[in-house]
């Protein structure tokens, strides 16, 4: 007797069905596709959305929104290269940035637990803010020079796969975020709560489950993660702009989305939003290889994805409410 795939994980197995088919699919069309080359660059150029995306997953997860994520993205690489630029130590910088990204997804938490404030206006103001920051910090793009960029990030922290070629350092911040926080929502008590107060928050209080508490870090962990992604697209962009990132949020929930996490929240899995991230990426990458089809492709395509996998997730809960 086979035993039926459980409902709860239906969209993440289409979302791997999906990037199996894409990557086949270019390997087949394209000679060099499937070169290793090629799959190293997709885990190196999407890092910053896949890190700021893990985030995003946490606060849907909780049954929220977080709309600043672009923004916040965009003030940590302006902030990070206007601090080197005047003789900051670019660990100091970063570190400084860190802390900025998270305190500010803890005002934003406070905001929305003291207060009982939907989420989606609270991180809607966090956006404005932090872009209108971003300008005050420096009005135009701010390129860093500095050795640690130069060498040290280059050459030392990279994992050699062949001789002729490395894993890039911001792929290996993307892997090592990815599994950092699955073992948190998947084996911690921070993890079990935040999948109990998206389920249910009613319930989870009932329970007597740190609701206020762990709505907090959920959205400082957010905006610790999306510092985090600000921090690695400094290195992969060599420079700072305030107006960058436009809309990165919304990449950031789409992948999630695409990745099985659901919009209602309490239902999702990490290594999925890896899975969406890696899907924008690759189609991104086809539209590329293909060289004759405008960029605006990989919007299209990606809202026909997201209009299939909401209705893959309307048709679950439906089937699950049966039950």
């Amino acid at each position: 007797m086979r035993k039926r795939l459980p409902q709860q994980q239906i969209p993440v197995a289409a979302s791997v069905a999906v990037l199996l088919l894409l990557y086949a699919g270019g390997c087949l069309v394209f000679p060099r596709f499937g070169s290793l080359r090629v799959l190293v660059n997709l885990f190196g150029d999407n890092a910053f959305l896949g890190i700021a995306a893990v985030g995003t997953t946490f606060v849907i997860l909780s049954g929220g929104i977080d709309l600043s994520v672009g923004s916040l993205v965009a003030f940590t690489g302006i902030l990070i290269a206007q601090l080197i630029a005047h003789g900051v130590a670019p660990l100091a910088a970063l570190a400084i940035a860190l802390l900025f990204g998270a305190a500010f997804g803890a005002l934003m938490g406070a905001l929305i637990h003291f207060f009982e404030l939907p989420s989606f206006l609270v991180t809607l103001g966090g956006m404005f803010l932090a872009r209108g920051l971003g300008f005050v910090v420096h009005p135009e793009s701010v390129p860093i020079t500095h050795p640690f960029y130069d060498n040290f990030i280059a050459q030392t922290l990279a994992i050699p796969l062949t001789r002729r070629l490395s894993l890039p350092f911001t792929a290996v911040c993307l892997v090592g975020v990815v599994l950092a926080a699955t073992a948190l929502a998947r084996w911690s008590p921070f993890g079990r709560n935040v999948y109990a107060i998206g389920s249910n928050e009613a319930s989870a209080r009932l329970m007597g489950l740190p609701v206020g508490r762990t709505k907090i870090l959920v959205y400082t962990l957010a905006g610790l993660l999306s510092a985090l992604g600000g921090c690695v697209a400094t290195f992969y962009m060599q420079s700072g702009n305030p107006a960058s990132f436009v809309g990165l949020e919304l990449d950031a929930i789409a992948a999630a989305v695409i990745g099985g996490t659901m919009l209602r929240g309490g239902v999702g899995f990490i290594p999925g939003t890896l899975v969406g991230v890696l899907i924008l990426g690759l189609i991104q990458t086809l539209i590329t290889f293909q060289g004759d089809l405008n960029s605006w492709w990989t919007r299209i395509i990606i809202g026909a994805l997201l209009f299939v996998f909401i209705l893959l997730q309307e048709m679950i809960s439906r089937c699950a409410r049966r039950e």
